[in-house]
C-alpha cells in the first residue's frame, strides 16, 4: 500500500512548476501502478498549450473555472468542479483558467518525474527519457 499526503509532497522535488503551473506528482512510474497522479494547479489567468502525443492524459476539476480548446476542431468546453475530460485521441489543445484551477489528473504511461515540456508541448516518450531527460 502506498500512502502520499499532497500537503508534504508540495515541498518536495515531487513538486514541479513551470510557465504558471504548479503539478505535483503524487504517484509516479517508478510506483509501479501503470499510471501517475498528479494534484495541478493553474494559475488565474493563465493559458497553457499542450499535446501529450506519448501520452493519455485524464483530468478531473477539483476547483477554479476556466475552458479548453480542442485545437483539431475548434470546440470549446467549459472546465469547472465536477468536469473531467480525457485526452483519448493525444488531443493538442489549450487549458484556460479564469480563476485558480485545481485539476487532479492521470498519466498513462506514467511519467517519471523528469519529463520537462517541449516546445510543442508534449512529454518525451519514456524510452527516450532513459537515453536524455529534456
Amino acid at each position: 500500500m502506498i500512502i502520499r499526503d499532497f500537503n508534504t509532497l508540495k515541498n518536495t522535488d515531487r513538486s514541479v512548476s513551470d510557465a504558471r503551473w504548479t503539478s505535483t506528482r503524487m504517484l509516479l512510474a517508478d510506483d509501479g501502478m501503470g499510471f501517475s497522479f498528479h494534484i495541478t494547479v493553474l494559475e488565474a489567468g493563465s493559458e497553457h498549450q499542450f499535446h501529450y502525443k506519448h501520452h493519455f492524459e485524464s483530468v478531473y476539476c477539483m476547483k477554479g473555472k476556466g475552458s479548453i480548446t480542442d485545437l483539431a476542431t475548434g470546440e470549446t468546453h467549459e472546465i469547472k468542479p465536477g468536469v473531467m475530460y480525457a485526452l483519448n485521441l493525444h488531443d493538442k489543445h489549450i487549458l484556460r483558467a479564469e480563476e485558480e484551477l485545481h485539476m487532479a489528473c492521470c498519466f498513462n504511461p506514467p511519467v517519471t518525474g523528469t519529463e520537462v515540456h517541449r516546445e510543442d508541448g508534449s512529454y518525451a516518450p519514456a524510452a527516450e527519457l532513459e537515453t536524455d531527460p529534456a
